[in-house]
């Protein structure tokens, strides 16, 4: 009964209770307010996850700098979007959100199952046209291909950054693009 009436209080009150450090009033406000600022934050990052990251960071900051609203220069709800504004874009320009769009996994190819008995890479010559990759390069090729080990597998098992991996597969598969296109 005393969380519905939470729910029912008035902007003021809310602010009053958010201030004085009152957590029940925190849940109200993420009740309140969580999935409105989630639409905003997420059309600036437009990854769920990170959008969720984001929206914990900035409850967390909401609620540790609440003490600094000031309800006479703006309504709570707008001082609300700012942080998540500012920490989306903050998200979206930081080096480590650049490179994790850069290094996400790659997609099976639907096209072509490359574990199956029909593929056979000999055949378009893939083989000889990996030897004029770089040395970590045609290592990862051919681990992934050849040898059928996946991204995590080879960073395991090679004691490479996963993140590495990803980006020496992309860096080839394009090398390799560029070659087969010479071929043509």
């Amino acid at each position: 009964m005393q969380e519905q009436k939470l729910h029912k209080i008035t902007e003021e009150e809310l602010i009053a209770r958010l201030q004085s450090g009152d957590a029940k009033a925190m849940s109200v406000l993420y009740d309140m307010y969580s999935a409105t600022l989630f639409g905003v934050v997420m059309q600036i990052v437009k990854v769920e996850e990170t959008a969720e990251d984001v929206l914990q960071e900035a409850f967390v900051k909401i609620w540790n700098s609440f003490q600094s609203y000031d309800a006479g220069k703006g309504r709570l709800f707008t001082w609300m979007i700012n942080i998540c504004r500012n920490l989306a874009i903050d998200k979206i320009r930081s080096k480590q959100h650049r490179v994790s769009l850069q290094t996400r996994d790659i997609p099976a190819s639907p096209r072509a199952d490359m574990g199956s008995d029909n593929f056979k890479p000999e055949h378009i010559g893939l083989r000889e046209i990996t030897e004029k990759l770089n040395p970590e390069q045609k290592q990862i090729i051919d681990l992934m291909y050849f040898e059928g080990m996946t991204q995590t597998e080879i960073a395991d098992e090679y004691q490479i950054p996963l993140g590495t991996v990803k980006t020496r597969a992309r860096s080839a598969i394009k090398t390799l693009v560029k070659l087969f296109k010479g071929r043509e």
